[in-house]
């Protein structure tokens, strides 16, 4: 399955939560898409439909592939710690993921994209691979010729450092990664126990 790259507001109807941000559509129509999705009847959902929903929004939120997101469970089982955590502690640790957190692309659809165009530098180095996963100390920064691109000064000039585990330097383009975050400290709603037992199956 290719990435999807259909319209962001259908996707969160779905799953009935905002997963890519404040969206006035799911307001307006707080139901599923589709012909009937405001007078179809709610039967109840299987264990599993609730565990597969529940990984399709994860895949969903964080831009993952089927297949990168696997793997990155099977790393996850085989650290040290709890599972689901662990899990999500990895997606966190993603380079696309902290270029968006860091506030350097206003989605993780463009902070991937910025990634693969080779714009973005960790430690000074060029790394154009979305799914590269920073240690604790790592420097993000933008390159410098990438610096005036219209989506990176658009997205840092109403920037705020949210994240604890996150340093952004504006003046010299760069953030650091401080440290892997906790689970308190990840914003996403997301159950990833209910993940863990989809793939004990």
């Amino acid at each position: 399955m290719a990435r999807y790259t259909g319209p962001k507001s259908k996707i969160a109807r779905k799953f009935r939560e905002p997963i890519f941000g404040p969206d006035k559509a799911l307001e307006k129509k707080n139901y599923p898409p589709g012909q009937h999705g405001n007078t179809k009847k709610k039967g109840k959902k299987s264990e599993y439909a609730i565990q597969l929903m529940e990984k399709q929004k994860a895949k969903y939120t964080y831009g993952i592939l089927e297949k990168q997101f696997s793997l990155t469970f099977d790393r996850a089982v085989r650290a040290h710690g709890i599972t689901g955590e662990v899990l999500l502690q990895l997606i966190e640790s993603r380079l696309d993921n902290v270029v968006y957190r860091l506030g350097i692309a206003p989605s993780r659809r463009a902070s991937r994209q910025l990634v693969t165009h080779a714009h973005i530098t960790v430690n000074g180095g060029s790394v154009n691979i979305p799914s590269y996963t920073l240690k604790a100390g790592d420097v993000v920064g933008v390159r410098e010729k990438s610096q005036s691109l219209e989506v990176v000064t658009l997205a840092l000039s109403g920037h705020v450092n949210k994240y604890s585990w996150l340093d952004f330097d504006k003046s010299s383009f760069t953030g650091k990664f401080l440290s892997v975050p906790e689970r308190s400290q990840i914003p996403e709603n997301i159950k990833e126990q209910l993940i863990v037992e989809l793939y004990s199956k």
